[in-house]
This record gives C-alpha cells, structure tokens and sequence, in this order.
C-alpha cells in the first residue's frame, strides 16, 4: 500500500485562511499547493488557534471546503498555557480506515502538554504523530526544560513503536548535523542547534527511529526546511536550517520511497515536507 503524508509548521492557520497581507497570499498559494498533491494525511503545526468558537469554525469551514474529502482533527492550547500559542491538527482522507486520535500528554514540565503539542492517529498498521516541538527560547532560558521534554518524547515514540511503526513528523526545533544548517560556527549554542538538543536528537535516533531524508539523500548539503523571517535575504541566499523531519521506525525505513522539501517559492519560515511509504 502506497501513501503520502505532508507536514508543515504553518505558523498561524487563520492568518494564511482569512488573512489579507502578501505573506498570507503566499501560505494560502501553497495549501491550494498541497491541496493538488492528495496527501493521504496532512500534519500541521503552530496552528495559533485559540479558544473563539467564531474564528475556530470560520477556519474549519473554509478547510472543509477546500478540503472536502478529508476528516480534520485539532488541538489547541489549554490553561494554563497562553491562548493562541502553538497547536496541531491533521486533516486525513474519509476514505482511510478510521483512526484512533488520541491527545497526548507526557509528563512534561511547566505548561508544555497543555500547548497542544502532539497529536497521534493510530492505523491498523502504523501510528501516525506529529509533534511542535519547544523551543529553547532566547538566552536559553527554556533549554534544560526543553531536555525533559526530549527525554519524554522519545519515552513516548518508543512505547508507541513497541505495537507497530511510526511515523513521526513535525517542527523538532533542532538542526541535528552542521550540515543542516547554512552557517553552523556562527549559531552554535544558539536554540535550535546546542550541543544538548543535538544530543536528544541523537538519542532519538539511537532509539530505533531513521530520519528520512538523510536515509534517502545521504550527507546531501544545502536542503533547509526553514528560513528565518527576521532576515529579507535568508531565503534568496539559502541561509536556512533543517529542523522538520519525517522520523520513521528503523525497521521500515526501507520501505521510504519518498522524503523533501516542498518548494515555497518566496514565502520564509518552514516549508512542508513530504514522506512517501510503500508497506
């Protein structure tokens, strides 16, 4: 059985859906984008949604029109996190068996599992989750809360990948080797590329999980997921980081087929990525 799965950090659904500004036109050209790729299961992350009941159905509505033969699922951020931080959802097609969705929580410190950071669809023959993982923050002030959270998180992949594999996309917020970032030297111990994260990103592997597009392209150079907003020519000048991953469990990486970037054209920030199976 073949199928296709597309993850991206959107950075705020209703922005791109109802939004007027360029960089809102520039997100809703690439969902009408993967609207023509069929996906059999779309994750995405940093939705911002909160709790107005309005502006939440407003959204949905309009992704059920654009999306017609897909069921949506979401998670949003609870007290005591702050309104309209984080947040995921997946959208996946009616004609798939019907999964179990489950909203994780994994003994996370502070607020972590109330900001609606993991969603998980159970398949009769694989697990889908997607994760928006913490950022360290400026300063680092959120690192060593950030290491528990990798610690559980990869407690929790493991427990999941002992009844069938997994398939774990998402924002990890960690740029693993120096080639999966632009300028390595100048941003060490910046969040996103400490040598700590890197090495929960490690253990993650060790843990029985393949990075798929490294399994598929190797030590390829240059192929970033993300592009800071903060500077005009980060995208134009490839100065960007890769910190999305489709994870997969070791024992069937070889039935990838399929795993990159999705061009964005001028748009900055992340770029969905796409995993293709063959099981």
């Amino acid at each position: 059985m073949k199928y296709k799965f597309i993850s991206w950090n959107i950075d705020s659904l209703n922005a791109a859906l109802t939004g007027t500004s360029e960089r809102s036109a520039q997100s809703l050209a690439i969902i009408d984008e993967l609207i023509t790729m069929q996906a059999d299961v779309i994750a995405i992350q940093e939705t911002k949604l909160n709790d107005d009941e309005k502006k939440v159905n407003k959204v949905l509505s309009i992704l059920k029109e654009k999306f017609p033969n897909y069921k949506i699922v979401h998670r949003i951020s609870t007290p005591p996190a702050r309104k309209g931080y984080a947040g995921t959802m997946y959208l996946y097609k009616e004609s798939l068996p019907e999964p179990s969705v489950s909203y994780p929580e994994i003994g996370a410190p502070e607020t972590m599992d109330s900001e609606g950071r993991i969603i998980t669809l159970e398949f009769p023959d694989f697990f889908i989750t997607q994760v928006y993982t913490p950022n360290s923050g400026d300063g680092l002030k959120r690192l060593e809360l950030r290491q528990v959270w990798d610690d559980k998180y990869r407690e929790y992949l493991q427990e999941l990948d002992k009844t069938k594999p997994v398939f774990s996309s998402g924002d990890f917020n960690a740029a693993f080797k120096e080639i999966d970032l632009a300028n390595p030297k100048s941003n060490h111990m910046n969040p996103g590329f400490t040598d700590e994260e890197r090495e929960k990103f490690g253990l993650l592997l060790d843990a029985g999980f393949t990075d798929s597009f490294r399994h598929l392209h190797g030590d390829v150079e240059g192929r970033y997921s993300w592009f800071s907003q903060r500077s005009r020519m980060a995208k134009i000048n490839n100065t960007g980081w890769r910190i999305d991953y489709w994870l997969v469990s070791s024992r069937v990486a070889d039935k990838i087929t399929a795993s990159d970037m999705i061009d964005t054209a001028a748009r900055q920030d992340h770029v969905p990525i796409i995993l293709e199976m063959d099981i």
